[in-house]
C-alpha cells in the first residue's frame, strides 16, 4: 500500500485547502471576457489584475522565508487560510476594478504562504520515494478545480453575476478549515533539528551556501516564465480569437481538468520509478507542440480546440509533479520551510512577470476585438522552457541531502 489511512486523510485535507487556492487563483482568468468588458479595461489592465495575486504572493513567500520555520507548520497554515477567507470574500464584495485589485492583492499575499506550507508538510510527512504519487495527490487538486470548482463558479457568475464565485469560494473554505484543522497533524519535527543559531540565521545564507538551491530558484523562475506569459490570456483568446462561446468556457476547463486529473497519478507514479528528471525532460520537450497550437489558434469548431486545451492541461501536469517533487528535496528538513517559501516567491514573482509582460505583448483590435500578438508569447514561452530545461540539467545529477536517490 502506497500511503495508510491516516497518511491519505492528511493529503486529502492538504488537497482540498490547495482546492480552494487554485480555484481562487484561477478564476480570474476565464472571467477574464466579462470583467473585460464589465469593467471596460484593457488587455494590460486585465494582466495586472492577474499579476497582482502572485506579485503579492511572491512578498509574501520573501516575509514568510524569515519566519515560517520557527513554528509548527499546521499552526501557521491555519492562519494564513483564515486570512484567505477574508480576502477571498473581500473580493465579493469588490463594486469596481481598483477595489478588486486591491482585494486580490490581499487574497495572493496570504495564498502564497499557504502554497510553500503546503509542500513543507507534504516533504516533511512524506519519504522522497513516495513523494511524486504525493505530490500528484496534491496536484490533483488542479484538475478537480478545472472540473468542477471553475465550471461551477462559472455556473454561478452567469446565474448571478461575478461576485457569486467569491462568496461560494469562502463558505466553502470555512469548511475545509474545520476539517483540515481536525485532521492535519502538528508538523513540529523540523523545530526538533534546529539550534539556537540555525534559527536565527539568515535563510538566505543557506541558500547562497548551496549550488543546488541557487540552481533549483533559476530553474523554477524560467520554468514559471514561459508557462505564466501564456496562462491568463487562455480564456480571453479563445473567446476572442477562436470564436468559443463564453458559456462554452466551463467545458474548456472541464476537458482541460479531465485530461490533467487522469494524468498526475500516472505522471506521478512514473516519476517515483523512472526518476523525476526523466520525465520532466521528455515532458518538457513535448510541451511545445499543445504551446504552439494553443497560442496560434484560429476560429475552428469546439472538437478542434477541446482536444488542444487538453493537450495543453497534460503538458502542464507533466511538467510540473516531476519538477516540484525534485526541487523539494533540495533543502534539509531544518530549513525546508524558509527554502520552499523562497522558492515560491521566486515562482509567484515569475508568474507575476510572466503575466505583464504577456500583458504588454497583447493588444485587442478595436474593430475585431481579436486579441494580437498572442503567438509571439507562445514563441517565447518555448525558449524559457528550454532555457529552464539547461538549468534543470544542473540539478539532476547533483546529490539530494540525507541519502536521498541521486536523479
Amino acid at each position: 500500500m502506497m500511503f495508510d489511512r491516516r497518511e491519505k486523510i492528511i493529503l486529502f485535507s492538504l488537497a482540498a485547502i490547495q482546492f480552494n487556492h487554485i480555484v481562487d487563483f484561477m478564476i480570474v482568468m476565464p472571467l477574464g471576457p466579462k470583467l473585460m468588458r464589465i469593467f471596460e479595461i484593457s488587455p494590460d489592465q486585465f494582466s495586472l489584475l492577474v499579476s497582482m495575486y502572485t506579485l503579492m504572493a511572491g512578498i509574501s513567500g520573501f516575509i514568510a522565508s524569515f519566519y515560517v520555520d520557527k513554528f509548527d507548520r499546521k499552526s501557521t497554515l491555519m492562519v494564513m487560510f483564515m486570512g484567505f477567507i477574508v480576502s477571498t470574500a473581500l473580493c465579493g464584495t469588490a463594486p469596481n476594478y481598483q477595489w478588486l485589485l486591491i482585494a486580490r492583492a490581499f487574497a495572493g499575499f496570504f495564498g502564497g504562504i499557504m502554497n510553500s506550507l503546503i509542500l513543507s508538510i507534504v516533504s516533511d510527512l512524506i519519504d522522497y520515494n513516495r513523494r511524486g504519487t504525493a505530490m500528484g495527490t496534491i496536484t490533483s487538486a488542479f484538475s478537480t478545480a478545472s472540473i468542477v470548482g471553475i465550471p461551477f463558479s462559472l455556473y454561478l457568475s452567469d446565474r448571478f453575476d461575478w461576485h457569486a464565485p467569491f462568496y461560494f469560494l469562502a463558505i466553502l473554505s470555512v469548511i475545509v478549515l474545520a476539517i483540515a484543522y481536525k485532521y492535519i497533524p502538528p508538523v513540529r519535527a523540523h523545530l526538533e533539528t534546529q539550534t539556537m543559531n540555525s534559527r536565527l540565521v539568515n535563510p538566505f545564507i543557506n541558500i547562497a551556501k548551496s549550488p543546488t538551491q541557487m540552481m533549483a530558484l533559476a530553474f523554477m523562475f524560467m520554468l514559471m516564465l514561459g508557462h505564466f506569459a501564456i496562462i491568463p490570456f487562455i480564456s480571453p483568446s479563445l473567446v476572442a480569437n477562436a470564436g468559443v462561446a463564453e458559456h462554452h468556457l466551463p467545458l474548456i476547463y472541464l476537458v482541460g481538468g479531465l485530461c490533467s486529473m487522469f494524468m498526475a497519478p500516472y505522471v506521478g507514479a512514473l516519476s517515483d520509478r523512472y526518476g523525476k528528471a526523466k520525465i520532466f525532460t521528455w515532458s518538457l520537450i513535448a510541451s511545445t507542440l499543445p504551446i504552439w497550437l494553443i497560442t496560434h489558434q484560429k476560429v475552428a469548431p469546439l472538437y478542434v480546440v477541446l482536444p488542444i486545451v487538453g493537450l495543453f492541461f497534460i503538458s502542464a501536469v507533466a511538467r510540473m509533479i516531476p519538477a516540484q517533487a525534485l526541487i523539494s528535496s533540495a533543502a534539509n528538513p531544518s530549513h525546508r520551510g524558509s527554502f520552499l517559501s523562497i522558492l515560491s516567491c521566486v515562482q509567484s514573482l515569475s508568474m507575476a512577470l510572466g503575466a505583464w509582460f504577456a500583458g504588454q505583448v497583447v493588444t485587442q483590435d478595436v474593430l475585431t476585438g481579436r486579441l494580437e500578438h498572442y503567438q509571439i508569447v507562445g514563441y517565447l514561452a518555448i525558449v524559457f522552457g528550454f532555457i529552464s530545461l539547461m538549468l534543470f540539467q544542473k540539478i539532476k545529477y547533483l546529490d539530494l541531502t540525507h541519502g536521498r536517490v541521486k536523479e
